[in-house]
């Protein structure tokens, strides 16, 4: 009897399009893709390890001025934006256990204040790249540091603007696909029987969230 349910669910998910042909199931398809999205996920930090290993290189070759370097950032504000991603991953981490549950104005709600938080980060790092531009911290636009480790200094600030930049961009893309898995669970489209795209974008999300708790004390902690 169960069996005869379970296969009358399914002839309906694949009537609705929830299930590609490909597919000999829902619960295949939604292995493939996160398996997928897993993948993804490795190369990116296989990206991001690239970066930390030439920080933790330069910075080891010349010590005192990536000390000095970290010293003029802003700590106050990166210890804000890590409580805001913090914050932020658990949201969208009850999003996706309350999806099961069919909450859809719940989830909807949850995923649009992870959105926010996102806004709230970039909007933050913003206004701290102003502020380093007015101490002309800018590499390659307004530089202007003196000494015997003015090299140095402006090699740490390199990488900081190198790395913090490209995780901006990572949230920025985040921010676009969360607002979007808001706005098909609010329509809908997204719901207890079909939960996929939404699990990949909390997954997505959870690796913007883990690089920041590690660039925080990279770039504003370490020397402090």
């Amino acid at each position: 009897m169960s069996s005869t349910a379970a296969s009358v669910r399914e002839q309906g998910r694949r009537a609705r399009g929830l299930v590609a042909e490909q597919y000999d199931d829902a619960g295949q398809q939604h292995a493939t893709a996160q398996f997928g999205m897993w993948v993804f996920l490795a190369t990116e930090v296989l990206f991001f390890g690239v970066l930390f290993a030439g920080y933790a290189v330069c910075r080891a070759r010349d010590p005192e001025a990536f000390l000095l370097g970290s010293q003029h950032t802003e700590i106050v504000f990166g210890a804000v934006e890590a409580g805001i991603l913090l914050l932020s991953s658990a949201t969208i981490t009850f999003a996706v256990n309350l999806i099961k549950f069919d909450a859809r104005r719940v989830v909807a709600a949850l995923l649009a204040i992870t959105a926010l938080l996102g806004v709230a980060f970039l909007v933050l790092h913003g206004v701290e790249y102003s502020h380093e531009y007015d101490e002309h911290l800018t590499v390659g636009v307004d530089f202007a540091q003196h000494g015997p480790h003015a090299r140095g200094i402006e090699l740490f600030f390199f990488l900081y603007y190198a790395m913090t930049l490209y995780h901006s961009l990572h949230v920025l893309v985040g921010v676009c696909v969360i607002a979007t898995m808001g706005a098909l669970v609010w329509r809908g489209r997204i719901r207890d029987e079909y939960t996929t795209p939404l699990v990949l974008a909390g997954l997505y999300w959870h690796l913007v969230d883990i690089v920041w708790i590690f660039l925080f004390p990279l770039m504003y902690l370490i020397g402090r």
